[in-house]
């Protein structure tokens, strides 16, 4: 009895060691080999697996990157131009300088200026209040303040003002990592360009509606009035579906379309008052001197139309 257990547990072991160095010999024949490059980009990257550049994670981007051979189409906004410097030099290839990126919240509709229609009496989610309804206010456009956006920023470079119920970006700490981007379900949160000196300019308003109608929703929304559009001398301002928007590629920070906002709708980031000040009074000297101008133009066609008259009496 003991040698038919004594043979049985040898036999099992057996087999369990012949299949061991059968696997082993398996898996070294067929082995595929990983370039050692991935494991050198992987520990260069911040290792925040936050998704930012549109892959699964760090090691995901490292092996993207590797295999690309060109960061023309693959860049981390979290560790920006600094780290991909550094995988740059890994690869052996050029390094892709970017400008940097930030969120901006493009929804002025506090509190003070939109007026709850209802109440909403659910789960604290932006993302389930919007599959039920448009929002407690009027406005269907603007921030449902539930903070669905600061929830998944891993950055910790947002909160949600108690005054305002709107959420704020932290620029120190912000990465444009884009997970807050995607997580909105209004769509108010955008990457922006920083700027230079991290300026910029931006309308902060997504109500497509009609002047009269945007207003009633929202005391700050855009009307489509054109007047930003009609001050700016660079073509970087255009005005669809009733909805004012700036391109921050044209836009030269000259802050001649801020002071004609009746809304004070067009947001101004690290940029003082007194520079917008300035900005004003030279637009509004420049308004007064072609009043003038136009104003001496039909003075002197008047003239010439009387001159022309008299030449024609005395004729």
């Amino acid at each position: 009895m003991n040698e038919v257990i004594l043979y049985t547990v040898l036999s099992l072991t057996g087999l369990g060691v012949l299949a061991a160095a059968i696997i082993h010999l398996v898996s070294k024949k067929f082995a595929v080999q990983e370039d050692e490059r991935i494991d050198k980009v992987e520990e260069v990257l911040p290792a925040t697996n936050c998704g930012g550049c549109g892959q699964p994670g760090c090691r995901a981007f490292a092996k993207a990157v590797v295999e690309a051979g060109t960061l023309e189409e693959l860049h981390c906004p979290v560790g920006g131009n600094a780290v991909m410097k550094q995988v740059a030099a890994i690869l052996g290839i050029n390094a892709v300088e970017r400008d940097p990126y930030i969120a901006v919240v493009r929804c002025s509709g506090s509190f003070e200026y939109r007026k709850k229609t209802n109440i909403y009496d659910g789960e604290s989610s932006c993302k389930i209040a919007a599959t039920l309804y448009s929002g407690d206010t009027g406005c269907a456009y603007g921030c449902l303040g539930m903070g669905d956006c600061v929830d998944v920023c891993d950055f910790e470079a947002m909160y949600m003002d108690e005054k305002t119920g709107l959420p704020v970006i932290i620029e120190d700490k912000c990465t444009a990592c884009n997970a807050c981007v995607k997580e909105c379900p209004k769509d108010i949160l955008e990457l922006w360009p920083k700027g230079k000196k991290n300026k910029r300019i931006y309308v902060a308003c997504l109500n497509e509606e009609k002047g009269s109608t945007a207003r009633k929703e929202c005391a700050v929304a855009c009307s489509g009035c054109a007047k930003c559009f009609e001050a700016c001398r660079y073509d970087a301002i255009s005005v669809t579906n009733n909805l004012a928007a700036i391109d921050p590629e044209k836009c030269t920070l000259c802050l001649e379309c801020v002071e004609t906002c009746d809304v004070r709708n067009i947001i101004t980031a690290n940029i003082p008052d007194e520079k917008i000040k300035s900005a004003t009074d030279h637009r509004i000297k420049m308004e007064e001197r072609a009043r003038k101008k136009k104003e001496e133009e039909k003075l002197a066609a008047q003239a010439a139309q009387q001159q022309n008259g008299d030449a024609t009496k005395q004729a």
